[in-house]
């Protein structure tokens, strides 16, 4: 077995699970979502507050940069809303509008779907397998 060949598998992986997500979008006609917004989605559904974007940043694991254009982006479309921190203005929180919210059962069904897909008949000790050397891989590339 070829093992030099990861970093392209691994990207034709990506690929194809991102088409998945955007026909799944398509379908749903859900506008200006694209697959990079899922983290930040992700953990926006699970908050019941407004956050700020130094959270989003750190539980995503994106640099901030690349998260202030998602948040733009979704914001742009309806999905989420900025405000300012009561005590310190220079932080900018972030918050699900309705819209935003609507697109939770939409986001998981997708998701549940992508994760369906991705390990199809795989057992559960195969994908904790899977799981913890993608982890090692992971911790590799940020050594």
């Amino acid at each position: 077995m070829n093992t030099r060949g990861i970093i392209g598998q691994l990207a034709r992986i990506r690929e194809a699970a991102n088409l998945l997500i955007e026909r799944e979008l398509k379908a749903r006609c859900i506008e200006g979502i694209v697959p990079a917004h899922g983290p930040v989605l992700a953990f926006l559904f699970q908050q019941n507050k407004p956050v700020p974007i130094k959270a989003i940043v750190e539980s995503i694991g994106r640099v901030k940069s690349t998260v202030t254009v998602m948040i733009n982006t979704l914001e742009k479309y309806g999905y989420i809303k900025k405000s300012s921190c009561e005590t310190d203005n220079r932080v900018v929180n972030i918050e699900l509008t309705h819209r935003g919210r609507e697109i939770q059962k939409d986001f998981d069904e997708i998701s549940n779907t992508l994760v369906d897909k991705v390990y199809g008949d795989m057992k559960k000790k195969h994908r904790e397998e899977l799981v913890k050397q993608l982890n090692q891989i992971e911790q590799n590339m940020r050594e």
